[in-house]
Order: structure tokens, then sequence, then C-alpha cells
């Protein structure tokens, strides 16, 4: 069984990008469980507030990824890049720089998104792989979801109608799953 933590980079309740991560659950295949955490109560980076009261918030969060057979991080895209509070989310992950290797290194890491304009996240999921290198993490090679148009693939409960986005949301989720496995064995 293979555990792995997906991430939101929006805050917004609801957002298309929680949305394509409870779908996710959904879809997942047997032997893959999906744990949904949360960056809302991530406080701004302040080197002050690390060095005097590591937030709990920060600290639960990094146990999770740490503990868990991989990451996957359900990306908007604002401006043409990454969402600001996501970035904040794994920069305070990566604190202090001694942990990086505990809470990244060789994991399992997997990019999609969702956006109600055409572009389907492209951008921010390109701006995101240069961070996740430098942390270290093994970035699945295989196809990212990209969800354009995302008012049209869901509906007003956050539930996915679209079936081609479904039938690629479960093949991504089934080579990111075997991906998972293989660096699991490749680790004992």
């Amino acid at each position: 069984m293979a555990t792995i933590v997906g991430i939101s980079g929006a805050l917004r309740r609801g957002s298309y990008n929680a949305a394509l991560l409870r779908t996710a659950i959904e879809l997942s295949p047997p032997g893959l469980v999906i744990e949904i955490a949360s960056i809302r109560d991530i406080p701004l980076y302040d080197g002050d507030v690390e060095a005097q009261n590591f937030p709990d918030a920060v600290r639960n969060l990094k146990d999770r990824v740490a503990t868990a057979d991989g990451l996957l991080l359900a990306t908007p895209e604002y401006n043409n890049s990454i969402p600001g509070v996501m970035k904040n989310a794994i920069d305070w992950l990566s604190r202090p720089a001694k942990e990086i290797a505990r809470v990244f290194g060789g994991k399992p890491t997997a990019l999609m998104g969702a956006t109600p304009g055409q572009g389907g996240t492209i951008l921010s999921q390109a701006a995101w792989l240069p961070i996740l290198r430098t942390l270290g993490t093994a970035l699945w090679p295989g196809p990212r979801v990209y969800v354009p148009d995302a008012a049209r693939v869901f509906d007003s409960d956050g539930r996915m109608v679209d079936e081609a986005v479904r039938a690629r949301l479960t093949k991504f989720l089934s080579g990111f799953h075997d991906f998972v496995e293989r660096a699991a064995k490749s680790r004992s």
C-alpha cells in the first residue's frame, strides 16, 4: 500500500485544484491512498519566526510529507507562474536546510493542475520543475495532467463531469502509482 500526500496550491474553498485532488482520491487505483494536506494554516515564511518558534502547522505538514511514499502537487497557475501560497509552503518545508533530504530527498513527486483558462497550468507546472529538482525530489517523468476550462470539467459541486479528463487522470494515477512502487522497491 502506497500513501501519497496531495497538496492543492489554492486556498479558495471551491478551488478546482482541490476538486482535482478529490477526484484523484476517487479514481486512485487499488493499493494507492491519497491523503489531502492543507496549506491554509501555513504562515508567511519569516526567518525570525523560524528561529523563535517553528510553527506547528509547518511541522505537521513536513512530517506528513516526509513519511509519505509520494507527493502529488495540484497547482493553480497565477499570472503564468506558480501560486505564492504554495511556494511559501514548500519554502517552509525546506527549513531548516538540513531537513531537505528527510522531507524531499528522492520523494516521488508528480504535478497536475486545473485552471479556468485555456493554458491548463502548463506554465505553472514548468515553473515548479527547477524548484522540485533543487529539493532533490524524484520527479515522475510521465505525462502530467493539465486541465483547462475547469468550469466545464467540474460541476457546481466540484465533481469532475468530463469523462475524457477522468480517463486521463485515471491513467496518470496508475502511472504515478507504479513509479512510487518502483521507487519503494529500489530503496529496500
